[in-house]
């Protein structure tokens, strides 16, 4: 789907790898089961890479196992603590799953948006933006 750019510092974390663009935070996600554990250490180096302020976020999602019910709940309430909106970048389908699976019965708790072009994804995103790098 996505190559890691060769001209960006790449961040490598258990759950995904990051980098920057234009001021937003770009996630490659990995095919690994997510664990209050794993998400606990990401929001960890979140804030690390984000001088604790929340900043737009695109990831670009890959199938993984679903998480169980305390996992999702705890992944809910961590993420407007580190993330300002997210866009979710897939092939169809998919990220309108996994928001089912993380919202099926409530609203989420920052502006999400799916995308299949990554480009529609930063332009969205960058209303979102503040000056964190």
């Amino acid at each position: 789907m996505i190559e890691l750019p060769k001209d960006k510092q790449i961040i490598h974390g258990e759950i995904a790898d990051y980098w920057f663009e234009e001021g937003i935070l770009i996630s490659l996600s990995k095919s690994i089961k997510r664990t209050v554990e794993n998400i606990s250490g990401n929001v960890v180096l979140i804030k690390q890479l984000t001088n604790n302020k929340p900043v737009p976020l695109l990831i670009y999602l890959t199938p993984s196992p679903v998480p169980d019910k305390a996992t999702r709940k705890f992944s809910t309430e961590q993420l407007p603590v580190i993330y300002s909106a997210m866009a979710m970048v897939s092939k169809p389908g998919l990220s309108k799953f996994i928001m089912n699976i993380l919202f099926s019965l409530k609203q989420p708790p920052i502006p999400m948006k799916s995308f299949t072009s990554a480009t529609e994804a930063i332009e969205w995103l960058k209303k979102f933006k503040s000056n964190v790098n």
